[in-house]
């Protein structure tokens, strides 16, 4: 925990200490989880994974049904992970994601299921950075449990806290004008994109065992983009916590303003009293602190060139990105990602992945993959290490002889592990 001589005198964090540790107000989405919930995710999410969206594929699987993607996870929450990370005044600050760390416990979540998540603060430090000097890495957690009482995932989210006047001074991020594709290089991306598509399609319905895989073997290239304003704002109505009337509980009666966003930027999003009055003015499409994603201007009034893309999504498309590979008997277990430069619009994001570790481990049988975002020009977006869990040659053949494989008539699916 910082003391006070950490605290650079031009970014005021002495009010953060009296929250950590301090349970929050759970948050709760009103109607439980919907398949079109979850198809409009993946599509969202540029996750071309007929699990998630195709009843005929989905029926086939060894869940017989469709199922959310582990990325869904956090669309069950309506901050999708921001509010512990984000409590205690800073004067005159803006806040963008840094990063998340996930733990995934075995449910899966599917149609007809109800999340609550339940919020503490953890922690917080101060330094200096060549994006706004100094700037806070507040750190929180989310645990979403479903209505049978189990634990689905822990999310620890790193929101970055800085004074937007000093982003702006800085300029890291100074480069208002788009980069232009020409229709061949635009065609090309198409092509690149069909190595991941391929990748899912050949696996199908087959496990991917654990010894079948080895350090070194390079995941299949994933292409996301050019992003735009229109692909942005998909992502933002695939959180069912944007529409209105859609939150029972959260994520909280804080206004922006009490936070210490700036004037301009504050807002009423969140709001539920206004919510009731005039439900426009509570969309962070139109207002509030998340309108720089989608408005230029504002872009540019917290320190960005031009629209740029979630926090939360990019830790999604990472997710997605090793469950693809992982195939529908794989399970993440564990993400740690950084988010180093956003995705803003124009740019493309490039996501390629190597195994660097196998290993078994308290009858798991694992795999560490890396996972690397970049865009067009080589600049790294984010990084990761997710951990999968994997089934053997052994649990597999179990399975076949108890009948594992075939569709299931009950909810959910054994973990490899199990």
């Amino acid at each position: 925990m910082p003391d006070d001589e950490s605290c650079d005198p031009t970014l005021d964090v002495s009010d953060l200490a009296h929250y950590m540790g301090v349970p929050m107000e759970p948050g709760e989405l009103k109607e439980p989880v919907a398949t079109n919930d979850i198809r409009r995710w993946v599509q969202a999410m540029h996750y071309p994974n007929p699990l998630h969206y195709d009843a005929r594929w989905a029926a086939a699987s060894r869940f017989g049904r469709l199922v959310a993607p582990q990325s869904f996870t956090v669309a069950t929450d309506t901050s999708h992970g921001c509010s512990p990370a984000q409590v205690g005044r800073i004067p005159d600050s803006h806040l963008i994601f840094g990063g998340d760390d996930w733990w995934f416990f075995g449910p899966r979540i599917e149609p007809g299921d109800h999340l609550v998540c339940h919020r503490m603060p953890f922690d917080y430090r101060v330094t200096d950075t060549r994006f706004a000097g100094p700037t806070c890495f507040q750190r929180g957690d989310t645990l979403y449990i479903n209505q049978r009482g189990e634990r689905v995932a822990l999310q620890r989210s790193t929101a970055i806290r800085y004074r937007p006047r000093r982003a702006k001074e800085k300029g890291l991020f100074d480069e208002p004008a788009e980069p232009a594709w020409t229709d061949e290089q635009l065609a090309r991306l198409e092509e690149r994109k069909l190595a991941f598509i391929e990748q899912i399609q050949q696996l199908g319905h087959a496990p991917r065992t654990w010894e079948q895989v080895a350090v070194g073997d390079r995941l299949a290239e994933h292409i996301l983009g050019p992003h735009s304003l229109a692909s942005f704002t998909t992502e933002w109505r695939a959180y069912p916590m944007t529409t209105w009337g859609a939150t029972a509980k959260g994520p909280t009666n804080v206004r922006a303003e009490a936070l210490g966003y700036t004037k301009e930027m504050a807002g009423f999003e969140g709001d539920r009293r206004m919510e009731r009055v005039n439900p426009e003015l509570t969309d962070g499409a139109y207002y509030g602190p998340s309108r720089g994603h989608l408005q230029p201007r504002w872009a540019r009034h917290v320190g960005m060139p031009r629209g740029y893309g979630y926090g939360a999504s990019m830790g999604a498309w990472i997710l997605d990105y090793v469950a693809g590979w992982a195939g529908e008997w794989g399970l993440v277990r564990h993400s740690s990602a950084q988010y180093r430069n956003p995705a803003f619009t124009g740019d493309a994001t490039f996501v390629a992945g190597e195994v660097v570790e196998t290993r078994a481990e308290r009858r798991r049988h694992l795999a560490v993959v890396l996972v690397t975002l970049t865009n067009q020009d080589d600049a790294v977006m984010a990084k990761a290490t997710v951990t999968v869990e994997l089934p053997t040659e052994a649990q597999v053949g179990e399975d076949a002889q108890a009948g594992e494989g075939a569709p299931h008539s009950e909810r959910g699916t054994r973990c490899p592990s199990r």
